[in-house]
């Protein structure tokens, strides 16, 4: 159990038969808010941006140690040259710290008009009324509101603002923070995150308790060659269950912007663990995101993951299992439009026998995109009885797109049971002329093939989700 801490009083609120809008409104895209900061750092990353953004939070001495032996290490790593081209990507053209001028709340009334507009668009308080058993919202680098239902207060659940949490929870952050499940030198840009991380969320669920509704933090980049560097511990206690689901967006500036976030998850054992994301970047974004899960015996992970609008992607979440009979599932869907490099995948790794593995990737091409499967399944030598499949779709709109498969397995066990499909297809004109005589416009078919296409994502996510994606999906098809 974590040491008691005073929790910020929630309330249930009256349910309604709402959703939230994963910034479908393209408006939002075309400029940022009127919301001024308090403060932002001056482009570039140096050690004296480190320091500032420590002192700004008042951290303890042991995460700015963490952040300057991360900031010697980025320095002294290349920038990867085996994915997508980042060559165009300034590090020292970004701005690692924006501070939101306002200060976490518990209520909406208590947010600034201007930030509380953007997430009123995006439909977050009505979220939390009905589909939701807490909600976090971040704009920019800090977070605006935090909220959970008392009732799981009540229960031990913590879900906190990271920068809140390493105060109210100094020991157990410190045991988790990356360190055995994301290590600070594990590549570049979790380097880079490690140096100038900024608010996040923060969860834990004790033993046995299952959180019945999902928990949400959304993420609004809204800074002008802004960088977003949110990080995302979750520990699911022996025997739990939690639901979480993370959405992001940005307004669409010419300038280059920069995710670089980072996801640890500790999934106890007989845990459940499901986490959900759908990130909907603008296509000025460069999203180079780190997700990664230590799974126990008998526990069970599973990835659902959404991407498209940035203009490069590199995402690979990854379970480790590390437990007798861990169970990993990983679903995702990437769209690459023009000039967008969508590089995703999964990995899993597995580290004790009788553990089971799925992996199902899809990818959509149009007006010359690239998509991108890029994947490992590894299974170590004391590894026994182990099942693994991989299997990856991609599906081209025009004859000018590119679908990509670089699968990698390394196998050290002779009993192990891996698997791997993959397939490219194309939509015919012998398809939309069947649905076109059916009374169906080419934009109306396409639509019904790209639909079940992507059916077997779509059933993997909340009804409310389901619906936001297949409509992000529509408006990339349309090029909305």
């Amino acid at each position: 159990m974590p040491p008691q801490a005073t929790q910020n009083a929630g309330s249930d609120v009256d349910p309604k038969n709402q959703k939230l809008n994963f910034d479908i409104n393209r408006d939002l895209y075309d400029a940022a808010d009127n919301h001024q900061p308090k403060f932002q750092s001056k482009p570039g990353i140096n050690e004296e941006v480190v320091r500032l953004i420590s002192k700004t939070k008042n951290e303890p001495e042991w995460v700015l140690n963490k952040r300057l032996k991360s900031f010697e290490l980025f320095q002294k790593t290349p920038t990867p040259t085996w994915g997508p081209d980042l060559s165009e990507l300034d590090l020292q053209k970004i701005i690692y710290f924006i501070d939101p001028n306002t200060t976490e709340s518990t209520s909406w009334d208590d947010v600034p008009d201007e930030i509380k507009k953007t997430f009123d668009k995006l439909g977050i308080p009505e979220a939390e009324k009905k589909a939701l058993a807490g909600v976090g919202a971040q704009y920019d680098s800090g977070m605006i509101y935090h909220n959970l239902k008392k009732s799981l207060q009540d229960k031990g659940v913590i879900f906190e603002n990271m920068d809140v949490a390493i105060h109210k929870y100094p020991e157990m952050i410190k045991e988790y923070f990356m360190t055995s499940c994301v290590p600070v030198n594990d590549h570049k840009f979790v380097m880079l995150h490690a140096a100038v991380w900024s608010g996040g969320t923060f969860i834990y669920v004790p033993k046995g308790i299952k959180v019945d509704l999902p928990l949400q933090a959304y993420f609004r980049m809204n800074g002008k060659q802004g960088g977003q560097f949110e990080h995302t511990l979750i520990i699911v206690d022996e025997g739990a269950e939690l639901h979480y689901i993370e959405g992001c967006s940005s307004p669409r500036y010419q300038q280059s912007s920069l995710h670089a976030g980072c996801v640890e998850i500790f999934v106890k054992e007989n845990a459940t663990m499901r986490y959900t994301s759908i990130e909907n970047w603008s296509r000025n974004v460069y999203n180079l995101n780190t997700k990664r899960a230590l799974v126990d015996k008998n526990a069970k992970m599973i990835w659902t993951n959404g991407n498209m609008g940035s203009s490069r992607t590199m995402l690979y979440p990854c379970s480790i299992l590390r437990g007798e009979n861990a169970h990993s599932e990983s679903l995702g869907i990437a769209f690459a439009g023009s000039e967008q490099d969508q590089d995703t995948g999964s990995k899993v790794i597995h580290a004790a026998s009788n553990t089971t593995s799925i992996i199902k990737a899809k990818s959509i091409s149009k007006d010359g995109g690239i998509s991108s499967y890029r994947g490992l399944v590894k299974v170590m030598p004391n590894a026994k009885n182990i099942k693994s499949n991989v299997q990856c779709d991609a599906l081209l709109l025009d004859e000018k797109s590119v679908s990509k498969t670089f699968p990698y397995m390394k196998i050290n066990s002779p009993t192990a049971t891996v698997g791997h499909e993959a397939s490219v297809s194309k939509v015919s004109e012998e398809q939309l002329f069947y649905l076109q005589s059916r009374g169906l416009s080419e934009e109306q078919a396409t639509k019904v093939i790209v639909s079940g296409f992507i059916s077997p994502i779509v059933k993997a996510l909340p009804l409310e989700y389901a619906i936001e994606l297949n409509k992000l999906i529509e408006l990339e098809v349309q090029g909305m």
